[in-house]
């Protein structure tokens, strides 16, 4: 026997019977026998709803099988269906301090770690608006090589890490392949009940390849989902070749007590380091309002998305380093706050902004935008590459920064759409008028950017830097049309 299939333990793949039950003994076997699990082809499992989870340890390959999970009226919505667990032990990792900017750190490890450091005295990403919040302890994830070297170096300053813990990064890569997924939607009152029910991935060193993901069943409420694909606290993960879904807007009551779209995920991201996204594409339009955007991440570290088309970009809490090229987003657009350098290369986009810096953490960004070779589609009376909103009232955790450094070298402003066809685009400006009106006391200004150059831009009459130029005066700008 060099493989596991789900019939050995009682699978009937007929896509009436509860299957789960001989998914999770199949793979328990496979992990204690080191052995790969394959699904029949032509087979439909259907997965009932009852909380079930089968961890994953071993090479994994649902070509030409497809899954039917049942959401309605489930029992419990957090636990996952397949958990790929670290592989090793958690440790703690011997640090007391950090400085932002540090490259070295010593392991005694002696060999290549994920870790994550914490400092639970000080409160980040305290947001602000109608999911306004608390915040988050401040937290670092990055990847430690063997002699101690950092590939990125740390975002945040920490005067304490109160807690810290690193799993090793496995020599030998999971892999992850095929299937299709049929996700009938759940029918719970519409509220933040974030549902799992999907694949989470914590161990390191992991590829998803070929995975397709449907959803139905959709009505007029329903509580969102936290993401199909969840990678989380772990580093090197490829997913590629993949069919994603966006899931329907619902609204509800924000912690300010005003109604909200919920954001509702096929692909979540949160503390992942060196993630990638390579040749992926949803079902769902782009461009459909009724859609959420597909992705959302947070705390992430040295993303990278190639040849992918989703209705939306998100860091939402963060990312330190970020590629996106060759790629398409939609209506939800390209939207970012975080540290170290940003790449937009040969990207297309739509959104009243080229790109949104969140204004409910600030729109911080403390590094450098570099955008080649890519074209804007704005939305109503955009007329910014970059939008921010922060009037430095309110008190982020952090000091908010501009992007220090903008390349632009090879960007076209595409005529305007739908409802503003034949407009004229006319002029247009890097930076919007931030400020607003402030509320109170301008305490925490924005740092502004040191230079800003531009050359390459069609479809415009011409480029500024800010429609308010008081407030970058002592930026350099450069521009070569």
């Amino acid at each position: 026997m060099d493989i596991i299939t789900y019939e050995q333990f009682g699978a009937a793949g007929d896509g009436r019977t509860d299957d789960m039950p001989a998914v999770v003994k199949a793979h328990e076997e496979a992990n204690r026998l080191g052995l790969p699990v394959r699904a029949r082809e032509g087979a439909c499992y259907y997965i009932a709803p009852i909380a079930r989870c089968a961890v994953i340890r071993t090479d994994t390959d649902w070509t030409g099988a497809s899954f039917r999970i049942d959401d309605r009226d489930l029992d419990n919505y957090r636990l996952p269906l397949f958990d790929l667990p670290p592989e090793g032990e958690e440790r703690p990792f011997p640090l007391t301090s950090l400085r932002a900017g540090e490259d070295f750190i010593p392991n005694p490890a002696g060999e290549e770690l994920f870790v994550r450091v914490y400092n639970d005295n000080h409160r980040d990403y305290i947001r602000l608006g109608a999911n306004q919040d608390n915040g988050h302890s401040r937290t670092d994830a990055f990847l430690v090589e063997a002699d101690g070297t950092l590939p990125s170096p740390v975002s945040f300053d920490f005067e304490q890490v109160t807690r810290s813990s690193a799993f090793p990064i496995p020599a030998k890569r999971l892999t992850l392949r095929g299937g299709i997924f049929t996700t009938i939607a759940n029918r719970w009152e519409s509220r933040y009940d974030y549902h799992g029910r999907n694949i989470r991935i914590r161990r390191s060193n992991t590829a998803v390849e070929g995975i397709t993901h449907y959803v139905e069943g959709e009505e007029d409420h329903g509580a969102p989902y936290s993401g199909f694909i969840s990678i989380s606290d772990c580093a090197k993960v490829e997913v590629r070749d993949c069919l994603f879904t966006a899931h329907r807007i619902y609204w509800t009551i924000g912690s300010a007590g005003v109604p909200v779209p919920m954001g509702s995920y096929d692909i979540n991201c949160g503390a992942a380091v060196s993630v990638s996204f390579r040749h992926c594409r949803q079902t769902t339009d782009i461009m459909d309002r009724n859609y959420w955007g597909l992705i959302g991440t947070n705390f992430c570290r040295d993303l990278t998305f190639d040849d992918c088309v989703f209705s939306r970009f998100d860091a939402h809490m963060g990312v330190t380093n970020c590629t996106i090229r060759n790629t398409k987003l939609g209506w939800q657009c390209l939207n970012a706050i975080g540290f170290g350098t940003f790449r937009i290369e040969n990207t297309e986009a739509y959104g009243y902004a080229f790109v949104n810096l969140r204004g409910d953490y600030g729109c911080t960004f403390k590094g450098r935008f570099e955008i080649k070779n890519c074209v804007w589609h704005p939305a109503g009376k955009g007329r910014t590459v970059f939008n921010a909103g922060n009037d430095g009232t309110h008190d982020f955790g952090y000091p908010c920064w501009l992007p220090q450094e903008i390349d632009i070298d090879g960007f076209t402003v595409a005529p305007p759409e739908g409802e503003n066809a034949g407009e004229e685009i006319g002029d247009i400006w890097l930076f919007n008028d931030w400020t607003g009106k402030p509320q109170g006391e301008v305490k925490y200004p924005m740092i502004p950017p040191r230079r800003a150059s531009v050359k390459n831009v069609c479809g415009v009459r011409s480029v500024g830097l800010c429609q308010n130029p008081e407030l970058l005066k002592e930026t350099a700008f450069s521009c070569d049309r």
